[in-house]
């Protein structure tokens, strides 16, 4: 009867590895003396047979750059469209360690630096214009998504040669206002202008460039949008808002809205509904706070009238 031989010395260094990896002392498989470790490999200490050169940590390699922390992040912040640079730019810090000749040097430093990250007159006006859509979107709690759209839109007006002419302020307001157009945020113009540094012929001009040469995709802003930002400033029920709703539905299918300020319908709606369960709202009250005034809100509540009559009248 054959047998089939063994590969005993492919078998013991096998074993050894394993044991190597469990930490588990094993002799040599030649000299029978113990295995030590020295920067990536193990060998033996007696006769020096190289049982490993495989010593690789898999972990992760933490190392903090920060003064005073254990932090361990070893990656800077992400990338962003809202900087001229994305986020790229190195930031020189300032420690409470430096005293004396070396405060004053790492100070003139860091005004050189600040210096030199502005190179053209190009990116010191994305400087300038995105520090404006910050401030905008900071104060209206816009989300980042609006605040990255509203850089881009200001890059892509910059590449075509749009801001020739015109305010950086006009195009922060109005790149904003874009921003929320195309995710269909409800913010009328008026709002934003009212926070921005930009007037209002300033905004409405850049606001044209931008829709005349780079074909935004903005369509008709449904009255719908304004009513929970509407009912929740005037402090409405639900109920009320609901039924709003559906009077902001039956306008768009009879096409009574077609022409007129969205903002207006949306508060048109929230007076009309407010008025069939009973609650209490002037007309002056609802249209202040669609910024119209009252004469445009009656005349959307009496196309309302026509169409449901209200029960006590």
């Amino acid at each position: 009867m054959n047998s089939t031989p063994v590969n005993t010395e492919k078998r013991d260094k096998t074993n050894t590895e394993t044991s190597l990896a469990t930490d588990t002392p094993v002799p040599c498989p030649e000299c029978d003396g113990y295995p030590k470790s020295t920067g990536e490999e193990t060998i033996c200490g007696d006769c020096g047979l190289v049982l490993s050169e495989y010593r690789i940590d898999h972990g992760p390699e933490w190392r903090s750059l920060a003064d005073n922390t254990t932090n361990p992040k070893r990656t800077g912040a992400p990338l962003t469209r809202s900087r001229h640079d994305r986020g790229l730019s190195t930031e020189i810090g300032r420690s409470i360690r430096l005293t004396g000749r070396k405060q004053r040097q790492f100070a003139r430093l860091r005004r050189q630096h600040n210096r030199a990250r502005i190179s053209t007159k190009r990116e010191r006006n994305q400087v300038y214009a995105f520090t404006e859509i910050r401030r905008l979107t900071g104060a209206f709690s816009l989300p980042e998504q609006i605040r990255d759209d509203a850089c881009s839109l200001f890059r892509s007006a910059q590449s075509e040669d749009l801001l020739r002419g015109r305010s950086l302020e006009g195009f922060a307001a109005a790149c904003v206002y874009a921003a929320c157009r195309v995710a269909d945020v409800a913010r009328t113009a008026e709002e934003i202008t009212e926070i921005a540094k930009a007037t209002p012929a300033e905004q409405r001009a850049a606001y044209t460039a931008l829709n005349r040469e780079l074909g935004l995709p903005i369509g008709p802003i449904n009255p719908a949008q304004y009513l929970p930002r509407f009912a929740s400033e005037l402090e409405l029920p639900s109920d009320i808002e609901r039924c709003a709703r559906e009077y902001v539905s039956m306008i768009t299918a009879q096409e009574i809205g077609a022409g007129r300020n969205p903002s207006g319908v949306a508060a048109a709606c929230l007076y009309t509904a407010a008025r069939d369960i009973g609650f209490e709202l002037t007309q002056q009250t609802a249209a202040n706070i669609a910024d119209v005034t009252p004469v445009t809100l009656r005349a959307t509540y009496h196309d309302l009238r026509e169409l449901t009559p209200l029960s006590t009248e």
